[in-house]
C-alpha cells in the first residue's frame, strides 16, 4: 500500500510531501487530523531561516497563534534523518511537546536527529516528492522581527490549503 501524500498550495507554489506512516504512526495520524479538519487551510509559514528551516502550521496572519490540539509523543526514534526537504514536527524543549507546527528541512540537519535519551531530537515524518522548489522559494524571502517573533517572512507565505492527494 503506497503512503499517503498532502499536497500544500502554497503562495509560492504548490508542494506534495509523502507521508512515513509505518515509521512515525501517531505523528502521521496527528499531521492527517489537522489535514483533514481544514486547520492548517490560511496559515503562514511563519519562521524561515534560509540554509535551515521553512516553519509553519500554526499561526495565522498576523502572528495570531492558532489553539491546537493535545501535545504527542515525540517518534524521532523511529523517524528517518532530518535530511533536506524532509517534514519534520516543531516542538519545545520537551520532547513530547509537538502538536501541530512542523517544518521544511531546507539543508540535512543531522544535529536535529534522535541521538539517545539526551538527546530525542525532531521526528520527521515525511517528504517533499514534488514542488521542493517551492520551499527553495520561501528560503529566498526577506525576514525580520514581528513583536517577539524573529525570521519571520516580511510578506506572508500563506499555506492556502493543505488536502490528502493519494
Amino acid at each position: 500500500m503506497a503512503n499517503t501524500r498532502v499536497r500544500f498550495e502554497t503562495s509560492l507554489g504548490d508542494l506534495t510531501i509523502e507521508l512515513f506512516e509505518k515509521e512515525c504512526p501517531a505523528t502521521t495520524a496527528n499531521f492527517l487530523g489537522y489535514v483533514n479538519s481544514g486547520f492548517y487551510d490560511g496559515t503562514i509559514f511563519h519562521r524561515v531561516i534560509p540554509g535551515f528551516v521553512a516553519q509553519g502550521g500554526g499561526m495565522l496572519p498576523g502572528m495570531k497563534e492558532k489553539e491546537n490540539g493535545a501535545p504527542i509523543k515525540n517518534e524521532a526514534a523511529t523517524a528517518p534523518a532530518n535530511v533536506r526537504g524532509t517534514l519534520a514536527m516543531a516542538r519545545t524543549s520537551d520532547p513530547d511537546s509537538a502538536t501541530s507546527q512542523f517544518y521544511i528541512n531546507l539543508r540535512d540537519n543531522t544535529s536535529l536527529n534522535y541521538a539517545g535519551p539526551r538527546n530525542p531530537g525532531y521526528c520527521a515524518f515525511g517528504k517533499v516528492v514534488e514542488g521542493m522548489e517551492t520551499a527553495d522559494a520561501m528560503a529566498g524571502v526577506a525576514t525580520g522581527n514581528r513583536g517577539p517573533h524573529g525570521d519571520v517572512p516580511k510578506d506572508d507565505i500563506v499555506l492556502k490549503k493543505a488536502r490528502v492527494v493519494q
